[in-house]
């Protein structure tokens, strides 16, 4: 391919949508016998009547065909990088449901921008238990040489393993606790030399902004003057 090739996302189309749905892979899960793919929830909800793939007919499993289906998280990731607004519309998606059966807490924006934790009268008590996609970053202060040569000594840098969910303001939590001396300060934290806003998750910074296949995420932070 030539660089600086354009491809258009209908050509892509074959590859990305469901024969299912007729819409965007959603949680790409393939069936193992046959490497078809399909959205998750489509394909689950259709091998509840039948054993084979909808695609080329193959016996999925003689008796329990949801044995044979895996997710595609790599395909899942390039549809969400080729297809514009579909992660942020999944995750709207996905927390007005959460908020609608109260399973979870959730933020809001207040009246200066800021987000704030609110917990609804109805949300649960009940623990429970969610299968989430983690991802792996590393955390390290933003310093001047300067910087380097005063104060006491903290971590160069963490590796720490989360969940894609997680949000920026959740980080920057997490970023006074490993590093003391943050704490109660105002805390600015970038991917690229960009400034991230406090309600963006994981997922949606990797698939912007990273230029690597393997991760660890890379993010810096330094202290608003």
């Amino acid at each position: 391919m030539e660089l600086g090739h354009r491809v258009c996302i209908r050509d892509l189309n074959p590859h990305i949508v469901c024969i299912l749905c007729a819409g965007y892979f959603i949680d790409a899960t393939t069936i193992t016998e046959c490497l078809h793919t399909f959205c998750k929830s489509c394909i689950v909800k259709y091998l509840q009547t039948t054993k084979f793939c909808p695609m080329c007919n193959i016996k999925v499993h003689e008796t329990q065909p949801l044995l044979n289906l895996k997710i595609d998280r790599t395909l899942q990731d390039i549809v969400y990088k080729v297809v514009p607004g579909l992660w942020d519309n999944e995750m709207k998606r996905c927390q007005d449901f959460e908020k609608m059966r109260g399973l979870k807490r959730y933020e809001e924006e207040s009246a200066d921008g800021t987000l704030e934790d609110v917990e609804d009268s109805s949300v649960s008590t009940q623990h429970y238990f969610m299968h989430d996609e983690l991802i792996h970053i590393c955390l390290q202060p933003f310093e001047t040489e300067s910087e380097n040569n005063k104060g006491p000594k903290y971590p160069s840098q963490k590796f720490v393993r989360c969940s894609v969910r997680a949000q920026v303001f959740h980080l920057k939590k997490l970023i006074q606790k490993i590093w003391p001396h943050t704490s109660k300060k105002e805390l600015v934290v970038m991917c690229n030399g960009e400034f991230l806003p406090d309600n963006h998750c994981l997922k949606r910074i990797w698939l912007s902004h990273s230029k690597e296949i393997n991760p660890p995420l890379k993010l810096q932070f330094w202290i608003k003057n």
